[in-house]
């Protein structure tokens, strides 16, 4: 994958290196983000679990409730806001803007 860092965001790879339904993990600026595609939808969230420190790209993208399952003690986040939408997990995580340009994908870390 070729990140690179742009004024205005990271380029976390070629769209079409993203297949559709499944979490990827990439770094944005030193921070792990767990990226998802569904269909035409992109979705960016801290990857790190709020209740138990795993990578949420490991775990089961659930896309008719826009949510990602931590393949740890199965809670999930919703895709949208990175609020939890089920125990153990208590905390949101972070969400990031994406956008396309081209064929590349891009981050947007918040400031």
């Amino acid at each position: 994958m070729n990140d690179r860092t742009e004024p205005d965001g990271t380029r976390v790879g070629a769209v079409s290196e993203f297949a559709d339904g499944a979490a990827r993990r990439c770094d944005v600026g030193g921070t792990p983000v767990c990226v998802v595609r569904l269909g035409d939808a992109w979705y960016a969230i801290g990857d790190t679990c709020s209740h138990a420190e795993f990578s949420l790209a490991d775990g089961d993208v659930w896309p008719e409730e826009c949510e990602i399952e931590c393949p740890k003690h199965g809670a999930t986040f919703s895709l949208v806001t990175g609020e939890p939408q089920s125990l153990p997990a208590t905390r949101p995580v972070p969400v990031f803007d994406v956008r396309v340009d081209g064929d590349d994908l891009i981050v947007e870390a918040r400031r």
